[in-house]
């Protein structure tokens, strides 16, 4: 596999290339998920046989970039913003061209606040042959009934949550538990193949182990 770093509209783009890739893994990034990007790689290769290729890219303001609308603060004092929709944009429109290639399955992933921009653009386009939510922060202001008031358009769908979680300080952090719950029972009456993952630990535990779990159960699933 071949590592290489590229810049698209300013974006540094961390690409893994496999000549024999069946599958493109997709996934926004910030500094600490670039720091974790070649432990991940390995994990998913013991948990998956399938040749694939990976794309992370970095994501400049976190919650700017990757909610679909306005909120306001639930930690410090930055608020939400609404630009999803100019990320997922990026992604099809400017990112794939230059990377997928011939590969035929893509599957967008991220964790945290990047796991629920996936969890979102799967109800946003068929392009993505499954989606990796992982600890997704389904927390988010109005998501549960964005989630309830719309279906999927992804062919299969990974959630995972960490089993301490749910106890954060925070209160609306804290909802994160049932609001996954949730999620979980309305896409198991959406679609056949989904799953909610329960991981040991806190929000803040194995991130890189967390995805590479959902990219490889998503992979084995696009045949």
């Amino acid at each position: 596999m071949i590592k290489n770093e590229i810049s698209i509209d300013g974006r540094l783009c961390i690409l893994y290339q496999d000549e024999a890739a069946t599958h493109l893994l997709i996934q926004p990034i910030d500094e600490h998920g670039l720091e974790l990007l070649d432990q991940e790689i390995e994990a998913i290769k013991k948990l998956s046989d399938k040749p694939f290729s990976l794309v992370a890219f970095m994501i400049k303001d976190w919650n700017q970039e990757l909610t679909p609308w306005a909120a306001p603060a639930v930690f410090g004092k930055v608020p939400f913003g609404n630009g999803a929709e100019k990320t997922l944009e990026f992604i099809t429109s400017r990112l794939l061209p230059e990377v997928q290639e011939n590969i035929p399955h893509l599957i967008l992933g991220g964790y945290s606040l990047a796991g629920l921009f996936a969890l979102w653009s799967g109800y946003q386009t068929d392009k993505f042959d499954g989606i990796v939510a992982a600890s997704p922060s389904v927390w988010f202001p109005k998501w549960i009934e964005y989630a309830t008031d719309n279906k999927p358009l992804a062919k299969s769908i990974y959630l995972s949550l960490g089993d301490k979680e749910e106890k954060a300080k925070n209160p609306v952090m804290a909802q994160v538990g049932n609001a996954i719950r949730r999620q979980n029972e309305l896409l198991t009456g959406q679609m056949d193949n989904t799953i909610l993952e329960w991981n040991p630990g806190n929000h803040f535990v194995d991130s890189e182990k967390r995805t590479a779990k959902g990219f490889a159960w998503v992979m084995d699933k696009c045949v």
